[in-house]
């Protein structure tokens, strides 16, 4: 096993694969061997920001060319790197801070390369929604990662009122000028006692974690300067709520209101159940009888 385990690391670049190799997203001894490794052996490096990138590469000595890979420019790019990847070239695509792809455009070149067939390589790496997650003391169990909210007024009331009955944890990033805004309408759709974990500053010589609930964050920032630095919110899902039992007569009454509204048998005995105590087949045997 320990001569399989080396053999593994010494493992060479393959040809025409895209490696995502994770970054630090403050720390740089956060960085892995074989990340290193990688960012030196391949032909060419993706990069968000190549001036943030060239700083990391500058301090491990690596001396891989690089080429920009971001929102503004993706669709003209992806054909460039795609064209590379079929030359037979490895290309590792690396973000300014963390795993590519989340809250990230990398997914669409990941997404290119699977439908040609062209291998596709994690190098797992830190990320800050993760971090943030686990310094917080709340539950790990379950979580969902919802990343930024959406800025403009429909979109943001949508997403926020998808999250009111959210059971599960809840990890979103936030902008330092954006946060308040964010933390009072939180409150507003999710309740001002609702558990908070602020991570801010990540791995780095100034990192922080504030706890507390959604109205004590808001009174406390509305009352000082926010400090620079992203923010990872973490907070607690809502508090599970047991669907209602109903007796046989109940749910015939809504059984014929769901047939008026032109569901049949099986749409409405699956609709029933994912709102009430009872399994979808002794619905629908109601419904038979």
């Amino acid at each position: 096993m320990e001569s399989q385990n080396n053999n593994q690391c010494k493992q060479e670049i393959q040809a025409g694969t895209l490696y995502l190799v994770g970054t630090p997203i403050g720390n740089l001894e956060d960085i892995t061997f074989r990340a290193v490794r990688i960012l030196q052996q391949v032909d060419l490096i993706a990069a968000e920001d190549t001036r943030h990138t060239g700083k990391l590469l500058q301090h491990f000595q690596i001396k891989t060319p690089q080429i920009s890979y971001h929102e503004h420019n993706r669709a003209a790019r992806e054909g460039e790197l795609v064209g590379y990847l079929q030359e037979g070239k490895a290309i590792a695509l690396v973000t300014d801070a963390g795993m590519p792809t989340i809250s990230d455009p990398g997914y669409h070149l990941v997404k290119a390369c699977g439908s040609l067939g062209l291998s596709v390589v994690p190098i797992p790496g830190v990320t800050a929604a993760i971090t943030a997650l686990v310094g917080s003391g709340l539950s790990g169990d379950r979580f969902v990662f919802e990343g930024f909210l959406p800025t403009k007024n429909k979109p943001r009331s949508l997403r926020l009122e998808s999250l009111q009955e959210e059971t599960r944890t809840m990890i979103l990033y936030e902008a330092p000028h954006r946060l308040l805004s964010t933390l009072k309408d939180l409150a507003e759709v999710l309740n001002q006692d609702r558990a908070i974990v602020l991570g801010r500053e990540l791995t780095k010589l100034h990192e922080e974690f504030w706890r507390g609930t959604l109205g004590e964050a808001i009174a406390l920032y509305e009352g000082e300067r926010i400090p620079k630095g992203e923010f990872t919110l973490v907070l607690s899902g809502a508090s599970y709520k047991p669907l209602p039992t109903l007796s046989t007569a109940e749910i015939q009454i809504l059984l014929q209101e769901l047939y008026h509204q032109g569901m049949n048998k099986s749409q409405a005995s699956r609709h029933l159940a994912q709102i009430t105590s009872l399994e979808r087949r002794e619905i629908y045997q109601i419904a038979v009888r």
